[in-house]
C-alpha cells in the first residue's frame, strides 16, 4: 500500500543543498512535520525546538562506500554496484546500464556465469541470485583484488540519473558516520542523517535530547516496485540498548533517524518490546501488520510511491497520516531523494 500521490517532474533534489547557492549548509533543507493528519512546514534547523528533553534519536553510524565501479561484459559497458559483503567472501552486486548521468535501469539478461572485467584486470563472476524476490541482485566472487581496496582505488558513490553530476564521497557521509573495524559500510548513504551538523547535535544535546548510535550497513536502494528489503548486517550496542529501554520506561519518545535505524532497533527488540544488544544479519521487514515495538517516531526522506519503505512509514504513523503528509509534500514542492527534504513523523 502506497500513497496515492505521484511525484511530479522537477521535485528531485539534483544536487546537495550546500551546492545550490551561497550561504547554504547541509541543514538548509526543509522539514515537513506530521502529527497524525496534522501537518506543519518548517526549516530543518527548527528541529531542536520540535523535539523535547527526554527524547532519544536513534542514528546510524554506517559510513558510505564508493560502491560504484565501471566494468565491461565483452565490449559492453556496465556499472557494478557493490551492495553487501557476505560471510563467505562473496559480494551481493547489481549490474546497471550507464547512461551518462549515473544509471537509470538495471541491466537485463543477467544470469549465472556472467563475467565482468573491472579495472586492473579484476574479474567478477556472477554465481547465484540473491533471492527469488531480488533478481537484480547476485552473489558474485571477485578475483584479482580485495573488494574494499578496489572501491578505494576505482570506486565512486552510487549515483542515479535524477542527480545532476557526480559528487565527492564526502558529500555522502553523515556527521554520525564512523569507520567500521573491518572496513565495511553502506552501499548508499543513510540519508536521513545527512542534514545534521555538529552545531545542531550540540544544540540538541544541550536541550536534553539523547542519541543512541546503531549500525546498519545498507545495500543498494534502487528497488523495483514493491520489492522487499533483503538481509543486511547490523549492530545494536549494549549502551544503546540500555538507553532505548530507559526512554521507553519513562516519558521520552524514541525517534529513528532513517528507515535503516528503524530496521536495526526493531531487529533487536523482543516481542516484549525490550531491546537487547545484538549483532549479525537481519531479514526483518517492518509492515503495518507486524507493527513497531520500540520506535515512536521517524525522521526520514521522501520515498517514491513504489518503494517498500513506505510500508514501514505506515507501520509507524498510520496510512491516513502518510497520505496526508505526502499530499502536502507535493503541494509544497518538497524535494525527493538523498539530497532532498525531510519528513518528521511524530505520535
Amino acid at each position: 500500500m502506497t500513497p496515492a500521490v505521484k511525484v511530479p517532474e522537477g521535485l528531485s533534489a539534483r544536487m546537495p543543498v550546500e551546492r545550490r547557492g551561497p550561504g547554504l549548509e547541509r541543514d538548509s533543507v526543509r522539514l515537513l512535520v506530521s502529527r497524525g493528519t496534522a501537518v506543519s512546514h518548517h526549516a530543518f534547523r527548527e528541529l531542536p525546538r520540535l523535539l523535547r528533553a527526554g527524547d532519544l534519536l536513534v542514528v546510524n553510524t554506517s559510513p558510505t562506500l564508493a560502491a560504484a565501479v565501471d566494468g565491461r561484459i565483452g565490449h559492453a559497458r556496465v556499472v557494478v554496484h557493490f551492495s553487501t559483503r557476505g560471510d563467505d567472501g562473496r559480494w551481493a552486486v547489481e549490474l546497471r546500464d550507464p547512461d551518462g548521468r549515473g544509471t537509470t535501469r538495471a541491466r537485463a539478461g543477467v544470469r549465472a556465469g556472467v563475467e565482468v572485467w573491472l579495472p586492473g584486470r579484476v574479474r567478477l563472476l556472477l554465481e547465484d541470485p540473491l533471492s527469488a524476490h531480488a533478481e537484480r541482485l547476485w552473489w558474485a566472487r571477485v578475483t584479482g583484488a580485495e573488494v574494499l581496496e578496489l572501491l578505494r582505488r576505482q570506486g565512486r558513490p552510487i549515483r542515479y540519473a535524477y542527480t545532476e553530476r557526480d559528487q565527492p564521497l564526502s558529500a555522502y557521509q553523515t556527521v554520525f558516520a564512523l569507520p567500521s573495524p573491518d572496513g565495511a559500510g553502506s552501499a548508499e548513504m543513510p540519508s536521513a542523517g545527512r542534514p545534521f551538523t555538529a552545531r545542531m547535535v550540540t544544540e540538541l544535546v544541550s536541550r536534553g535530547v539523547q542519541f543512541a548510535p546503531v549500525t546498519l550497513h545498507t545495500g543498494v536502494a534502487s528497488m523495483e516496485a514493491h520489492e522487499p528489503p533483503y538481509p543486511e548486517r547490523f549492530v545494536v550496542p549494549e549502551a544503546s540498548a540500555r538507553a532505548l529501554n530507559a526512554v521507553k520506561a519513562g516519558d521520552g519518545r524514541v525517534i529513528a533517524v532513517g528507515t535503516t535505524a528503524v530496521r536495526a532497533v526493531e531487529s533487536a527488540a523482543g516481542p516484549d518490546g525490550v531491546v537487547r544488544a545484538r549483532a549479525g544479519w537481519t531479514d526483518l521487514v517492518v509492515t503495518p501488520e507486524r507493527g513497531v515495538r520500540v520506535v515512536d517516531g521517524l525522521l526520514t526522506g521522501l520515498h517514491e510511491p513504489e518503494a517498500s519503505h513506505l510500508l514501514m512509514l505506515e507501520a509507524v504513523a498510520g496510512r491516513a497520516a502518510l497520505d496526508r503528509g505526502y499530499e502536502e509534500a507535493v503541494r509544497g514542492r518538497y524535494l525527493w531523494h538523498e539530497f532532498g527534504d525531510l519528513h518528521l513523523l511524530l505520535p
